[in-house]
């Protein structure tokens, strides 16, 4: 049996991302046990036994400091990356989201981490990179394709030598905005063959999130925050098979079944 590491950055924080990761790691319960870690808020951070590590997103400034669980946190995110890179042993698979993707790309200096002018809530076209369209885990993607974005802070000014040093490369980024004069942000990163993270939520369920937005409660408060348009954009992809549903159906889990197929062929 395979093991799975879910590092929780939530902080506590009520959210979706736990429910919704719990839900797809459980598709895999034949093949693959996991374990829950507590990141930010108990200073839980697991060791390097797991074979695949999945990191959330998460609330707040991804460059905050002072948390006992910090050094750990970090330090493991490198033990990972020198581990695949020396080749002994069997390999570690890594995929971060959002607050982890940011602080991925901060680690590894592949990028300024910054807060954006105005926050992204809601659903949105990103393109690929000539990489993202050689990129397997995209190919049943469209380009563009639409994902679930919900952030107040970017990746942007991405390092150019840094990226060859590591030989990683930028996959998508934020849908074209004429209209503005922002540098369009760096929305998902292969750092290396077993590490890959992306900017946005690819563990958006739409239907989990369709009913939760429908709230009337959480409804008014999107609505007075976001405007109307947006959020009715939203709905209207959340319930098109063709958007979020897409998205939701092919990363993580091809993610998974290639770590997995990847694992099982070590064992063989």
């Amino acid at each position: 049996m395979l093991r799975a590491a879910l590092l929780d950055m939530y902080n506590g924080e009520q959210n979706r991302g736990i429910p919704m990761l719990k839900s797809i790691l459980g598709k895999y319960q034949e093949v693959l046990k996991f374990d829950h870690f507590d990141v930010r808020a108990k200073c839980e951070v697991p060791d390097l036994s797991y074979q695949i590590y999945i990191f959330s997103g998460g609330p707040g400034d991804p460059l905050e400091t002072g948390g006992q669980w910090q050094e750990p946190y970090f330090s493991l995110i490198e033990q990972l990356y020198r581990h695949n890179q020396v080749g002994l042993g069997e390999k570690k698979y890594c995929f971060f989201i959002c607050h982890s993707f940011q602080m991925a790309c901060h680690h590894f200096d592949l990028g300024e981490v910054s807060q954006r002018y105005k926050m992204s809530f809601g659903t949105y076209p990103v393109y690929k990179t000539h990489q993202g369209k050689e990129e397997p885990f995209f190919g049943n993607l469209p380009d563009p394709f639409y994902i679930a974005d919900f952030r107040r802070y970017q990746v942007t000014k991405p390092n150019h030598k840094r990226f060859r040093e590591m030989g990683a490369e930028i996959l998508c980024l934020e849908k074209l905005r004429p209209h503005v004069h922002f540098e369009r942000a760096v929305m998902a990163v292969r750092f290396s063959p077993e590490m890959i993270g992306t900017q946005f939520h690819p563990e958006a369920d739409p239907e989990g999130l369709l009913s939760y937005f429908l709230e009337e409660e959480r409804k008014i408060s999107i609505v007075e925050e976001h405007g109307e348009s947006r959020y009715n954009r939203m709905i209207r992809d959340l319930a098109n098979p063709q958007k979020i549903q897409l998205t939701f159906e092919t990363l993580i889990p091809t993610f998974l079944d290639h770590a997995i197929e990847a694992l099982e062929m070590e064992y063989a």
